[in-house]
């Protein structure tokens, strides 16, 4: 028989002070998510710049922008539960090293194939890190923090998304594009490097007891610990759906100011970068506020994503609607604080329909719906919208993604809410 899954989740769980180590880990597990979306995203502060130099069409760059998305929806759950399998921690180590080689050979492509190639090789590395990181995250917490600790944690990658889109943009502006990507690279090998160092000493029930319990599992019983509830499922679909809207902005925001405003490729990238902090503050903030207020009462989580959806819908096109000025600004600075904002809750919700030794698994679904439904076709769509309508109304229709998110929240919300494993 298994062991009990209590123990794999680690004593974390059960107590109600939080160790310093569980800071550290999360620190260095940040760090890489910083890192795997900086070498993702810096690649839309240069597409002014691969647009001039090799005539590329809006459709190519938009389908160089989603390469990356594309690969970790496909991989993301089989290497994942191979996470689960083998050991977490040394899953991501190799993870790690790889996307940081990859985005090196991206700075050294002479053509749209090579380059092509290169962000495919880039998604297969960073395929499974935000489940698989997130879940040696969850095992220094306890339950009554999920809804944070993940907000706080995927926050990362809109945090990497500013980091890569503005100092890309000043990196390119000195060292041209080409450096901007092996900055990104050179720096995913130390931060690579410093996670290895702190979690060497992981805990056997964070690193080695998650094999166990998967390896024997059913594939009836891996679809229940994956499937608990029909709300469940149907928030895989509403978060990937919101993640279409994220993925649309962080892509072509910098393209966006640069053609309607004029600004400079650096100016656009720093612009795009303000509102994209934005976005990363108001995850954190939204998973904080879901917390607190779903405490008590955790049927309330997917009600509180259905709003943050609808917030970002309303924001967003008041934005593009809107006059050049700050009125404009202040309704995208709202669009972009909600755009993340139903991470915290949906990961909440996932996570307590999981158990512990296949939250790395379960996560990596709900990481497969972001990127197959959201960030791998958000950046695409737009870009082949915008070579047909323009990308103003390419972006008007893309929102509309956030008002269907904000209908399957509402939905979930309708459904039965997963009991949390282990609740602390």
């Amino acid at each position: 028989m298994a062991r009990p899954a209590a123990n794999v989740d680690g004593p974390a769980l059960s107590a109600e002070r939080i160790a310093p180590r569980a800071w550290l880990v999360f620190a260095v597990s940040f760090g890489l998510l910083l890192s795997d979306y900086m070498s993702r995203q810096v690649l839309a502060a240069v597409f002014p710049l691969l647009k001039a130099e090799w005539l590329l069409t809006d459709a190519k760059l938009g389908t160089l922008g989603g390469a990356v998305a594309l690969m970790v929806g496909v991989l993301t759950f089989p290497l994942s539960l191979l996470a689960d399998r083998i050991g977490r921690v040394r899953s991501v180590i190799a993870m790690a090293f790889t996307w940081s080689l990859a985005t090196l050979a991206c700075g050294l492509c002479a053509s749209y194939g090579q380059l092509m190639a290169a962000r495919l090789a880039l998604g297969v590395g960073e395929a499974a890190y935000a489940s698989v990181g997130l879940a040696v995250v969850f095992t220094y917490f306890p339950q009554r923090l999920r809804a944070t600790i993940s907000a706080a944690f995927m926050a990362g990658g809109v945090f990497g998304s500013f980091t890569g889109v503005a100092l890309g943009g000043a990196i390119a502006a000195h060292a041209s594009w080409r450096g901007a990507f092996a900055a990104m690279g050179v720096l995913g090998f130390v931060l690579t490097g410093l996670y290895a160092l702190v979690l060497r000493g992981q805990p056997p029930a964070t690193a080695g007891e998650p094999r166990e319990f998967a390896s024997r599992l059913t594939p009836r019983a891996l679809a229940a610990g994956l499937f608990a509830t029909p709300a469940v499922t149907v928030t895989y679909l509403a978060n990937g759906l919101q993640l279409f809207v994220l993925g649309a902005l962080t892509a072509w925001t910098p393209s966006y100011l640069n053609r309607t405003m004029g600004a400079t490729p650096q100016a656009a990238a720093g612009f795009a970068a303000l509102l994209l902090l934005a976005s990363g503050v108001g995850m954190i903030a939204c998973g904080r506020i879901s917390d607190r207020l779903s405490a008590a009462n955790p049927g309330l989580r997917p009600w509180l994503a259905a709003s943050f959806a609808l917030l970002t819908f309303l924001g967003l096109q008041a934005a593009l609607w809107a006059p050049v000025g700050p009125a404009q600004f202040a309704c995208a600075a709202i669009g972009f604080f909600c755009a993340g904002g139903t991470t915290g809750p949906a990961g909440a919700i996932v996570a307590d329909g999981a158990p512990p030794a296949l939250h790395g698994s379960a996560l990596a679904v709900m990481s497969l719906a972001m990127n197959l439904i959201g960030l791998a076709p958000g950046p695409a769509v737009t870009g082949l919208l915008a070579d047909r309508l323009g990308l103003h109304a390419a972006l008007q229709v893309g929102v509309c993604a956030a008002l269907l998110s904000a209908a399957a929240f509402a939905l979930s919300g309708r459904l039965r809410q997963p009991k949390p494993h282990n609740a602390a």
